[in-house]
C-alpha cells in the first residue's frame, strides 16, 4: 500500500472481541448493550469538564502540505497497530457514556479511510447520558464531491476544510500537489449536501500566503462559508517551526480590520477560535490563536490517534495505550473508561509553548490527528 492509498478498515488481525461484561459501575444497560449513566464525568485536576473527542481514523495523506509533513521518507504506522472500526466505535461508546457530546473525526486525511461512511453512521448512533454526540469532520476535501452526501446521510453534521490559499501555483507550492480545483470542488460539494456550517481553515504564514488573509475571508464571506485562520504552531514533522516567523493573531486581525469592520462575538466557551462578524454579520471570522493568545483554561478536548493513545493536548509527551485495553478479551469496558481517566490525570494546565522546559512532540500533526 503506498502513502496515497485508503487506510484498510479490516480488523486487526488475531484480534479478539471485548468480553461481554456488566455496565460501568452504577449504570444502566439499554437494549444494544451501551451504557447510559457514568461513574464519573470526564473532569480534569483543574476542574476542566471534557466533552470533545477528536479521533484519528490515519496517518496518511494525499497531500504533503509544508507545515505539516516533509515530501518523503514519512514514518507512516503500522497497519497492525490501527485501530479497527469496532475498536474505535468501542472507545468512542465509552467516551459518549462518560459524557463526550462531540466527535472531530481527523489524521491524516480521514476520507482516505474506505469505510469513513460506517465510521460516521456508527458513531452518530451512539447514545450517552447527553444523548448522541455531534459527529464533525476535518477534511483538505478531495473526496468530498463523492462522499459529502453519503456522509450526510450517514448522520455526518459539517466539515472543517484545509484551504491555505487561492492561487493554484501557490497551492501547489504548499501541498505539493495540484490540487486547487478539486479542493475547490470539494467545498462546493460540502455546501450542497448541506453540511452546515462549512468551515474554512488557513495556516497563517509569514511571507507564504498572510498577503491572502482579505482574499479567503471575502471568499469564504462571500459564499456563506465561515473562515477560520490558524497561528503555526510547532507540529510540523521536520521541527523546524520558528516562532519569530509565525504570523500572530494581532497580525491577522490587523490585516482583516482594514478591508472589514470586525465586531467581536461574546461567549466563545470552551471553541478554540475567537470569532468577529464581518461588516455586520451574519458571517463570521475567527482565529485559533493557540501561541499568543492560548485557551487552555477552558479545554475541554480529548485526541485518539489512530495507532489507539489517548493524548490530553496536541502537545502532550505522554499518551495512553487504549489499543492494548480494547485487544484484551479479559477486561471490559471499566478498563476503557479507566484509560480515560489515567489520561484526564496526566492532563497539564496548559501547552507551555513559550516556557523552558517547552520540548516539541516527536509526532507530527498527522499522525496525533487534528
Amino acid at each position: 500500500m503506498t502513502p496515497d492509498e485508503p487506510t484498510a478498515s479490516t480488523p486487526h488481525e488475531g484480534a479478539t472481541p471485548p468480553r461481554s461484561t456488566p455496565a460501568l459501575s452504577g449504570s444502566t444497560v439499554p437494549a444494544d448493550g451501551s451504557t447510559a449513566t457514568p461513574v464519573a464525568p470526564l473532569v480534569d485536576r483543574f476542574g476542566r469538564p471534557h466533552h470533545d473527542l477528536r479521533i484519528s481514523l490515519t496517518d496518511r495523506c494525499s497531500l504533503r502540505c509544508t507545515y505539516c509533513m516533509p515530501a518523503e521518507g514519512v514514518p507512516w504506522l503500522a497497519r497492525q497497530t490501527m485501530l479497527s472500526t469496532d475498536e474505535i466505535v468501542r472507545v468512542a461508546r465509552v467516551g459518549v457514556d462518560l459524557g463526550i457530546t462531540e466527535i472531530r473525526l481527523t489524521g491524516g486525511e480521514p476520507l482516505l479511510r474506505v469505510d469513513v461512511v460506517d465510521v460516521v453512521r456508527r458513531l452518530t448512533a451512539l447514545t450517552g447520558p447527553h444523548g448522541s454526540p455531534e459527529v464533525s469532520l476535518t477534511t483538505n476535501a478531495l473526496r468530498l464531491p463523492a462522499l459529502a452526501a453519503p456522509l450526510r446521510d450517514a448522520g455526518l453534521s459539517r466539515v472543517n476544510i484545509s484551504l491555505d490559499t487561492l492561487d493554484r501555483g501557490r497551492f501547489m507550492e504548499l501541498t505539493r500537489r495540484d490540487k486547487l480545483v478539486d479542493t475547490l470542488a470539494g467545498i462546493a460539494a460540502a455546501d450542497a449536501a448541506g453540511l452546515h456550517p462549512v468551515k474554512i481553515n488557513a495556516v497563517a504564514m509569514r511571507g507564504v500566503n498572510d498577503d491572502e488573509v482579505v482574499a479567503l475571508t471575502r471568499f469564504a464571506v462571500d459564499r456563506g462559508y465561515q473562515m477560520r485562520f490558524i497561528e503555526q504552531m510547532p507540529l510540523d514533522g521536520g521541527h523546524t517551526w520558528d516562532r519569530t516567523q509565525m504570523v500572530t493573531q494581532a497580525e491577522i486581525l490587523d490585516r482583516l480590520t482594514s478591508a472589514f469592520t470586525l465586531t467581536e462575538v461574546p461567549g466563545r466557551g470552551a471553541a478554540p477560535a475567537e470569532l468577529w462578524t464581518v461588516d455586520g454579520g451574519p458571517e463570521t471570522v475567527g482565529v485559533i490563536a493557540s501561541v499568543t493568545a492560548p485557551f487552555c483554561s477552558a479545554c475541554d478536548r480529548l485526541r485518539l490517534t489512530a495507532d489507539g493513545q489517548l493524548r490530553a493536548c496536541l502537545f502532550a509527551q505522554d499518551e495512553v495505550d487504549v489499543r492494548a485495553v480494547v485487544r484484551d478479551a479479559e477486561v471490559g469496558d471499566e478498563a476503557v473508561a479507566e484509560a480515560f481517566r489515567r489520561c484526564l490525570a496526566g492532563k497539564k494546565a496548559g501547552h507551555g509553548i513559550g516556557e523552558p522546559t517547552f520540548r516539541q512532540p516527536d509526532r507530527p500533526m498527522s499522525a496525533i490527528g487534528g
